[in-house]
């Protein structure tokens, strides 16, 4: 009998050349696959099809976030080599250098009072080795953090792109969505990658509403499911803004009867943990997204998922296998295998319709 909360189920075999390490031009030639039905066979589109894919009068929600480049490099007096990934990369103005939390890593350990000199000008003071890897720094050198970042700052690639190295034409504009909006995460929505200026206007033209949320995404999407026993597992929180003016989208999308379709899995936990939060009822305000979407959840205002290809055994995909059902989406991503669909942050995308 399988065992939905095994991660080891939630595994497939992909080869080094399907992971996408540039991004692909212009973004909506990326490819779609679209699933409609349960038993209709996929689609193979594109997303600059998506306006005729879409119920006419859908209600689109994307993730506004902005990523930083968060990613500090510098070294130790000793010389070593160090590097800092900022996990929540936004503070209250005139205090936003202190009180840092940082992955970080270097050849040996840190210590409270180590001064790091970082590329760039700027310098970072250990104030507390927290573990895991993880440490509180002071930021200093400049007047404030934007100013740091835009000094010292790198792109926070993900690894499996050209081992995590920027390079900047490319990744500054690209690894960052078209209404990218509110500075803060630390890593792209990467299904909003592929929504260019002109997708967006055809998508207004065909009736479909668009609507943003704000996930400041940080460690908490990216991290490995540890424990093979996904009961074990819990997403980390992340700070999150709904609007008035998109609580009030949502509501009267629920009310008409419309399509909700979620861009990313990002504004699925998004949306999913406001109606949470707020017993069914989108309410506007700040909050911590603190829900792991495990086998068992009832999806409350999604309807559809347009979503980028995911790692193996990751807690993405076990939300999307949560979403479409586990055995549809491996099969799904056999065949995209077997297509040369490209995969991960910069790769092509998957389109989960209403049924």
């Amino acid at each position: 009998m399988i065992d939905a909360f095994d991660l080891r189920i939630y595994d497939f075999d992909l080869p080094d050349s399907a992971i996408a390490q540039t991004p692909i031009e212009p973004r909506h030639a990326a490819r779609l696959l679209v699933l409609s039905s349960p038993d209709a066979p996929l689609d193979h589109q594109s997303v600059a099809d998506l306006p005729a894919l879409l119920p006419r009068n859908a209600l689109l929600v994307v993730n506004d976030t902005r990523v930083v480049p968060a990613r500090l490099l510098g070294q130790k007096a000793s010389g070593g080599r160090v590097e800092l990934l900022l996990t929540r990369p936004f503070g209250t103005p005139g205090a936003d250098l202190l009180g840092h939390e940082a992955m970080a890593r270097s050849s040996k350990a840190f210590k409270v009072g180590q001064v790091l000199d970082l590329d760039g000008g700027g310098q970072a003071t250990i104030t507390a080795v927290l573990g895991q890897g993880l440490v509180r720094i002071d930021l200093a050198g400049f007047a404030d953090l934007a100013t740091l970042l835009a000094h010292c700052g790198h792109v926070p690639l993900p690894p499996y792109i050209r081992g995590g190295k920027e390079q900047p034409d490319v990744d500054r504009p690209r690894y960052q969505s078209t209404f990218a909006n509110a500075p803060g995460a630390v890593a792209a929505p990467t299904a909003g990658l592929h929504l260019s200026a002109e997708v967006l206007e055809q998508l207004a033209e065909a009736g479909v509403e668009l609507a943003r949320v704000t996930l400041h995404v940080g460690p908490g999407t990216f991290l490995p499911v540890r424990d093979p026993d996904l009961h074990q597992h819990r997403v980390l929180p992340e700070r999150a803004e709904i609007s008035v003016e998109t609580a009030d989208a949502i509501a009267r999308a629920r009310a008409q009867g419309r399509a909700i379709i979620a861009v990313g899995t990002t504004t699925t936990r998004t949306l999913e943990a406001a109606a949470i939060l707020g017993n069914g009822v989108i309410a506007p305000g700040r909050f911590d997204a603190d829900l792991t979407i495990l086998p068992g959840h009832r999806f409350q205002i999604v309807d559809g998922l347009m979503t980028n290809f995911h790692l193996p055994q990751s807690s993405l995909l076990v939300l999307v296998s949560c979403f479409a059902g586990r055995a549809r989406i491996l099969a799904a991503y056999a065949e995209a295998v077997a297509r040369g669909y490209r995969f991960y942050s910069y790769g092509d995308a998957m389109l989960i319709l209403p049924t």
